[in-house]
């Protein structure tokens, strides 16, 4: 059987890289975002507005992803501030995966702007795996205008890492035998899955480095970690047997988060905001014909301190007045009265294909008022779907210039409404 050889195939700067070729290849702009200081950001007046993206002049002014945009802006006064395109980033994404696939059939499309690639076997084709990436690479830049970083090695995780050791615009590989050199000296939060709150963790176990963690006694970490613990130290090692899988799994739970306009300082502000978040994870639930069990709340305040809390239902649903008297039910336990909030997101997980309830005394819902409230929700589906989501809203909503689906999920990915982007984009 021929050694495994994947492809880890990553968007430079995806958002503005997305954003600055549209401007130049189809509209004819002569000036290049990716040449200046410049940024993908939302509103400038809304303090929710974060770096989503940043091209390499910005970040020489220290600019990074995912802080407010205020305070780029008071790093680089002359920053250029692009609206998110979120359409025009699906269509980029799609082309771009079109051209993956013209490298092989298995392809996993990790998220919007990364996926890997199984060349297992394409040497006869493509050359040996450099050439091949070089080829991908080069193929990417002039049909569709920019770059992209290719890590090449012997499994996912170690391709991934690849990926990052240099940017932008790279090929680099990272085989078992490379990881001593380029992979363990590297910062332990440089690994895939580590984040802020595991690297303070893993410091106070005196291990600084991905090396640290290859090297520490597996058991040690389990015991610490948990299994969390164990599969980081696998990664740390260079192992990891998962196959590149062209089909997507089943989504594990549907949730929904935003991060609110002013602080959220009373029980009603908070059923608004919650009554919003749960009309679009309840519809993204029907759509793929889903039905959840356990909700969830997620509550982050104006301290940027966050905490959570969770219920089981009595049955599976998909039904949005459910899901949303669970939230106002678990808001009212979690909270205490007084805190302001900034952020609140509702999530429903222990999904099944099919909806099912247990009717009693006590579930105040009959069969058939059960019923009438799912056809209901389907009609109000169908009128949206055919006329837009504005067509039809609570009352709640009625007089709310800001709308009534909330949540980080932007219209055009809500609705499916994408900007026509030609082939040669």
């Amino acid at each position: 059987m021929a050694n495994r050889i994947i492809f880890h195939v990553d968007v430079n700067s995806a958002f503005l890289s997305w954003s600055a070729a549209y401007r130049v290849k189809v509209l004819g702009e002569k000036m290049d975002l990716r040449d200046v200081p410049s940024v993908v950001a939302g509103d400038k007046a809304s303090r929710r507005s974060i770096i989503l993206a940043k091209s390499t002049p910005a970040k020489t002014f220290g600019i990074h992803t995912g802080e407010p945009l205020f305070q780029a802006l008071e790093k680089c006064p002359e920053l250029v501030v692009v609206p998110p395109d979120y359409g025009l980033y699906v269509e980029a994404s799609r082309h771009f995966v079109e051209i993956l696939r013209q490298f092989s059939p298995q392809v996993e499309q990790y998220s919007i702007d990364e996926a890997w690639v199984d060349m297992t076997g394409t040497e006869r084709i493509f050359g040996a795996p450099r050439l091949a990436a070089e080829a991908l690479r080069e193929r990417v830049y002039y049909a569709l205008g920019f770059t992209v970083n290719v890590g090449i090695s012997s499994n996912k995780i170690l391709a991934k890492m690849a990926g990052e050791l240099e940017k932008p615009n790279k090929v680099i590989t990272l085989f078992p035998e490379e990881m001593a050199e380029k992979f363990w000296p590297l910062p332990v939060r440089e690994l895939f899955l580590v984040g802020s709150a595991t690297q303070s963790k893993l410091n106070r176990m005196g291990i600084y480095t991905i090396g640290d963690l290859a090297h520490t006694e597996e058991a040690a970490l389990r015991r610490k970690l948990g299994k969390y613990g164990q599969t980081i130290w696998h990664f740390a090692n260079g192992r990891n047997a998962d196959a590149v899988r062209p089909v997507p799994e089943d989504n594990k739970g549907y949730g929904n988060s935003v991060t609110t306009p002013e602080d959220v300082r009373s029980i009603p502000q908070a059923q608004r905001v919650l009554l919003g978040l749960c009309e679009t994870v309840a519809s993204r639930m029907r759509r793929d014909g889903k039905c959840g069990r356990c909700v969830t709340i997620q509550l982050r305040t104006n301290q940027f301190e966050n905490f959570s809390h969770q219920t089981t239902l009595h049955g599976a649903t998909n039904i949005t007045q459910t899901i949303f008297d669970a939230a106002c039910r678990l808001f009212e336990e979690a909270w205490d009265g007084a805190t302001p909030l900034r952020q609140l997101g509702v999530q429903v997980t222990a999904l099944s294909c099919e909806p099912y309830q247990q009717f009693d005394l006590f579930s105040g819902l009959s069969p058939q008022q059960y019923e009438r409230k799912l056809r209901l929700d389907e009609t109000v589906d169908a009128l949206r779907d055919k006329f837009g989501e504005d067509i039809i809203r609570r009352g709640k909503f009625a007089q709310d210039p800001r709308g009534h689906m909330a949540g980080g999920l932007s219209r055009h990915r809500r609705t499916g409404v994408t900007k026509p982007v030609p082939k040669e984009f």
